[in-house]
């Protein structure tokens, strides 16, 4: 028997518009394939949960250097 993992609910368009990094405030690259709002001033990746960006620092990973 097999699993597949669930397909990410996608984000709205006008939502992404308008979010920003919580600690830099600058902007964020939807990174579809992971799921992720990526802050690249930050180093940082916000994951993307039942389609809702969860924009807490604490929750975020670390980019690879």
């Amino acid at each position: 028997m097999s699993e597949t993992a669930p397909r990410p609910t996608p984000v709205d368009p006008r939502l992404l518009e308008i979010l920003v990094c919580p600690l830099t405030k600058g902007p964020l690259d939807y990174d579809r394939a992971a799921n992720e709002l990526i802050s690249r001033k930050a180093g940082l990746a916000y994951p993307i949960r039942d389609g809702i960006p969860i924009m807490l620092p604490d929750e975020a990973r670390p980019l690879d250097p």
